[in-house]
């Protein structure tokens, strides 16, 4: 699933091609009621993104698994067949195309979609001790689980939430309660750091100083890089997600 550093570097892709711009056309039938409006703002909120007009209507996505924005130039061949479109918005300059997102829907109010999310990771008025406070609230959960929490801050996903449970030596199962708020914050802090990295390499490729694509996350029975111990990975969650960690780094 693309994490919160995809969606801002999409919502900027957009934003260059779109903002500011009228729509000419737009697809599928029921996006009709965007052609002749603006697009006055393109929004990434944790794991979604929102773009904005000026009649009131906005169209919200959320990639999961298979999602993707394009921007085409008039008249340029897609990269996907067609009938993989979810939405299309055309300028006079350019083409922005969503192929395979489950979810892309035109509305008035966000809140219902966006509303309960936590503080944007990647925004400039991040503050980790609010994130902190709401970490707290789940002191009972595994640190693991927290920090998919997209109630907490918005935009971790399983790769950042491998890397720096790693980098601080914390096994993901352990209750947050058993953390110091020291510890919470510099796992946020690392991951955040993170993403910010990778939101502004020239060419986009999921990086982690010192240790290349990561140390654990998708390296099960691969070496540990710090100890040599072989990366374990396990099921985490209501909603399984996959975590990899180094059983004696992180015991």
């Amino acid at each position: 699933m693309p994490e919160g550093d995809t969606i801002w570097r999409t919502a900027a892709m957009l934003g260059e091609a779109l903002a500011g711009k009228e729509i000419k056309q737009a697809r599928p039938e029921g996006l009709r009621r965007v052609v002749g409006a603006t697009v006055t703002a393109v929004e990434p909120t944790g794991k979604h993104l929102v773009i904005r007009f000026d009649n009131g209507y906005a169209l919200h996505s959320h990639m999961r698994m298979r999602g993707i924005w394009h921007v085409y130039r008039n008249g340029e061949k897609w990269h996907r067949p067609e009938w993989r479109m979810k939405a299309t918005l055309e300028t006079d300059g350019a083409v922005a195309v969503c192929f395979d997102a489950p979810v892309v829907e035109l509305m008035r109010n966000t809140a219902p979609v966006i509303g309960h999310l936590g503080p944007d990771i990647l925004a400039g008025q991040w503050n980790v001790t609010e994130v902190t406070r709401r970490a707290r609230q789940l002191n009972q959960t595994p640190i693991g689980e927290v920090l998919l929490d997209q109630r907490v801050t918005s935009g971790i996903g399983n790769v950042y939430r491998c890397e720096a449970l790693w980098r601080q030596r914390i096994n993901p199962w352990k209750k947050t309660q058993e953390l110091t708020d020291e510890e919470l914050a510099n796992l946020f802090a690392i991951a955040r750091d993170a993403m910010r990295a990778n939101l502004t390499s020239s060419t986009w490729r999921r990086t982690f100083p010192g240790y290349g694509r990561g140390a654990v996350h998708g390296r099960a029975g691969r070496p540990c890089p710090r100890c040599g111990t072989l990366i374990q990975r396990k099921g985490m969650g209501e909603n399984v997600r996959t975590v990899y960690w180094c059983a004696r780094c992180q015991a």
